[in-house]
């Protein structure tokens, strides 16, 4: 009989790579906000998979980027941070598009862990959005930045070859037991979730630099028996232009992100979701600790 494997897989690259959307495809469920804006993901997330053979803790992680506040500080720390906590680096890389300055600081970051660099595997996504002939040019330009990775070519949106990246994840573990209960899926609550995925519903309806300035803070998540639960939630701006944007005229804006997070929240709690939000003003909230805390987007003893 094979030993049991178990081991935390950190799934790193730049912004709007698709690494939350493989999580969810691995775990056979939305634990994660996606959107098809860059920088969705903010903090780092566990996903947990239990198989009979294995454990894969994945930690989901912000996109590796220049930061230009202090949120994006928070965001490139938390990424960088879960390298060191790894046993198997994923490096997703979007095939789409020629390396990009953010992959190349993934990179540097994979090989400053020398001497202890863990496995890394190079996973080449958007396969399916790739020309046959360019996808061969843009996984050699991809591979020269990690010459030692395993890479495998596949696409997180469609499934195609994710069981070949997981079967590679699992040879690459160490033997161990499981870590966390085989019947949990995330370290989030699901007051967590519920207000990430307001807020993806805000990335996918709101345009231009609004939804990046908006936060989310959940104040109540309160079960009401057999009828369901009660959320509500908060969302923050920088500006009150922006809250008029985020309200809409005659509120239409706001109806139509809490019908679209209603929907994803009842999905994932498995029942009927009663949601009200409001939206108010915190000026300048990317840029202040206090504020970044608050939203727990900060660790306590920054400051």
């Amino acid at each position: 009989m094979a030993p049991y494997k178990s081991g935390y897989v950190a799934v790193v690259g730049r912004p709007n790579a698709g690494k939350t959307t493989l999580m969810n495809t691995f775990l056979g469920q939305k634990i994660a906000a996606v959107s098809p804006r860059p920088q969705t993901t903010r903090r780092r997330q566990l996903g947990i998979l239990t198989q009979q053979n294995a454990q894969l803790i994945f930690i989901d992680t912000p996109g590796i980027h220049l930061p230009r506040h202090k949120l994006g500080e928070y965001m490139v720390s938390e990424a960088t941070s879960a390298l060191q906590d790894a046993d198997v680096i994923v490096f997703l890389v979007d095939a789409s598009s020629a390396p990009e300055e953010g992959d190349r600081l993934v990179a540097e970051q994979i090989e400053a862990l020398k001497p202890h660099i863990p496995v890394v595997i190079l996973a080449v996504n958007k396969v399916d959005l790739v020309d046959p002939q360019v996808l061969t040019t843009r996984q050699s330009a991809y591979q020269a930045l990690v010459p030692q990775a395993a890479a495998v070519a596949l696409s997180c949106q469609t499934g195609f070859h994710c069981d070949l990246l997981l079967n590679q994840i699992i040879q690459s573990l160490p033997e161990g037991a499981p870590l966390f209960d085989e019947d949990q899926v995330t370290d989030y609550f699901e007051r967590d979730i519920a207000g990430e995925l307001v807020r993806e519903a805000a990335l996918i309806h709101l345009r231009d630099e609004v939804p990046h300035c908006i936060a989310v803070r959940v104040d109540e998540y309160k079960e009401r028996g057999e009828t369901g639960a009660f959320v509500a939630a908060t969302l923050f701006v920088e500006r009150d232009s922006q809250k008029g944007i985020v309200i809409g005229q005659g509120g239409e804006m706001l109806k139509t992100i809490g019908a679209t997070a209603r929907r994803e929240i009842e999905k994932m709690s498995g029942r009927k979701i009663y949601l009200e939000l409001r939206v108010k003003v915190q000026k300048n909230w990317r840029n202040s600790p206090e504020a970044l805390r608050l939203l727990g987007l900060a660790r306590q003893d920054e400051g």
